[in-house]
């Protein structure tokens, strides 16, 4: 039997949070270091899988399938298609710079018999979910996806409610208690649509008499599994609705910002970054795999849901006085633009949505690392306690601004090229929908920069006079990032040459083909 590449990928960070766990509580620094070597050992395997992965071959590559719950017809059943693949390896990129970033964020608040942080769950925590959303990034069984799918809630509760922002306006008892409201509020919206989903997948068992994607997709090719047309529109609105919480699409989207207003910043990009990509993914592998016909059918209703995400996240962002919610409203008129390009039903609009996935998740990291630690410096989330801050801290300031600059998606940075791709790939299908949709890039380029300015320009504010400038630690975070960013935007074939197979397999279980364009015959 060849090696399991697959589960070792995930396993290694699920053992690493044991592990990491495991360390006694005196020897923080070196729970630290091995969640970090682990997260690296993690990217090395991820890594083998993008070289081992050939995207002119098969569909789902590096295939594992073995019985698990053998009597209910549940599989342990692993394998990866392009869009799979560049997800792993943005996770397993991104892991070691949030744990880099959030080096000292679970540190003791106070030393002697006050309240301890404990060190060693946090780091913990993040290997955990590392290692949940590895697997439902390969999980090609059903019943196995919905597992970890859900499974992942349980680590990032604790992530938020247990290791929240120390910034805070109203003093740590208030803190307290909002973290754990932004911390119930999530779990419960993504255990609602986790039930929902729940339903749905035993009524995929119940019409399927499995759980494998693989079979149930080539039965409904074959025509050997025919679906009646309601059965298949209820059954695609319950995975449909979980994976619209994940996402996050209005009007499921409110849990976002308490969220990530009140997490650390390296939890709120594990959030939006990682997490929230699995929502996003699942619509493309399973929705519209499993049922195409409810897909098309909802496409309309789905393209007005994005487009109201689009503007009114974009539209919220401007009025924000929190540096953190600003990021995370941003980020929602974002995910609109995805889930837009996927519904579009066009290679380009959803090659751009999963490259537009690839793209968000380092330009947050970006931008939002970057903030923590203006946060951290200053003790605060409010703009309008910061002002001048490139005078004295430039490197810190200049490094904000490309992060901004690449969330406006300005050409040469590697957002542009994703949503350049879904609005051309939307604008082929649905015009008005897409001229509509790009108001939200005027309104990027307006809360971007009204930031920069009322943070970064005119006259240094006390506070922020001796401010430091980036540390050698938090270089090694965002330098690479900003040099990813500057890459992908000028040259974003290495990405697009992996998804672009598995897009026009998605293409083809829906039926669908590119809108040719009209053009006049010569008089």
């Amino acid at each position: 039997m060849s090696f399991p590449l697959l589960t070792a990928t995930a396993v290694l960070p699920a053992i690493g949070a044991i592990a990491t766990a495991a360390v006694p509580a005196a020897r923080r620094t070196a729970a630290k270091w091995l969640a970090l070597l682990v997260s690296l050992a993690t990217l090395a395997l991820a890594i083998v899988v993008l070289v081992r992965f050939d995207p002119d071959g098969d569909r789902y590559q590096l295939t594992e399938s073995h019985w698990w719950i053998k009597d209910f017809g549940v599989r342990y059943e692993l394998g990866v298609d392009g869009i799979a693949v560049a997800l792993i390896a943005l996770t397993a990129l991104l892991i070691p710079f949030i744990i880099l970033a959030g080096w000292h964020d679970a540190d003791p608040l106070e030393t002697g018999n006050t309240r301890w942080r404990p060190t060693q769950g946090f780091f913990a925590l993040i290997l955990g979910v590392e290692a949940m959303v590895i697997i439902s990034f390969e999980a090609t069984d059903v019943f196995l996806f919905y597992i970890f799918f859900e499974a992942m809630l349980i680590p990032m509760y604790f992530l938020i409610g247990g290791f929240g922002d120390r910034a805070h306006e109203h003093g740590e008892e208030t803190a307290s208690t909002q973290r754990s409201y932004a911390a119930v509020k999530f779990l419960l919206y993504n255990l609602v649509g986790g039930l929902i989903m729940l339903a749905a997948v035993i009524g995929l068992y119940v019409v399927a008499g499995n759980f494998s994607l693989q079979e149930i997709a080539e039965a409904r090719a074959n025509g050997s599994l025919d679906m009646a047309t309601n059965t298949e529109r209820w059954l695609f609105l319950g995975f449909f609705f979980a994976f619209a919480v994940k996402a996050p699409l209005w009007p499921l989207h409110t849990w976002l910002p308490n969220a990530m207003g009140e997490a650390t910043a390296p939890v709120a990009v594990l959030i939006t970054a990682v997490v929230d990509k699995v929502g996003t993914f699942a619509m493309l592998r399973f929705c519209l795999q499993l049922f195409p016909e409810a897909s098309k059918w909802a496409t309309p209703a789905i393209l007005v849901l994005a487009l109201i995400s689009i503007i009114y996240g974009a539209l919220l962002a401007v009025g924000q006085r929190d540096i953190k919610r600003l990021v995370a409203y941003a980020s929602i008129s974002h995910f609109g633009f995805i889930i837009m390009g996927i519904f579009a039903m066009t290679s380009q609009g959803q090659s751009g949505a999963t490259l537009y996935m690839v793209n968000h998740g380092i330009s947050t990291a970006a931008l939002m690392l970057v903030a923590g630690f203006l946060i951290s410096r200053r003790g605060s989330r409010l703009i309008a306690d910061y002002g001048g801050v490139q005078k004295v801290a430039p490197v810190l300031a200049g490094t904000f601004l490309i992060g901004g600059l690449a969330t406006l998606s300005l050409p040469g940075l590697a957002p542009f090229v994703s949503e350049f791709l879904v609005l051309v790939g939307t604008f082929a299908s649905y015009p008005v929908i897409g001229i509509i949709a790009t108001f939200g890039i005027v309104l990027a380029a307006l809360y971007t920069l009204v930031l920069y300015q009322r943070t970064m320009t005119g006259p240094v504010k006390p506070e922020v006079a001796e401010m430091p400038d980036l540390r050698v630690r938090e270089l090694v975070v965002v330098a690479p990032l900003v040099v990813l960013l500057i890459f992908l935007g000028v040259y974003p074939k290495p990405v697009t040459d992996i998804v672009n197979p598995a897009v026009e397999h998605t293409m083809s279980d829906v039926q669908k083909k590119d809108p040719q364009p009209e053009v006049e015959a010569a008089k």
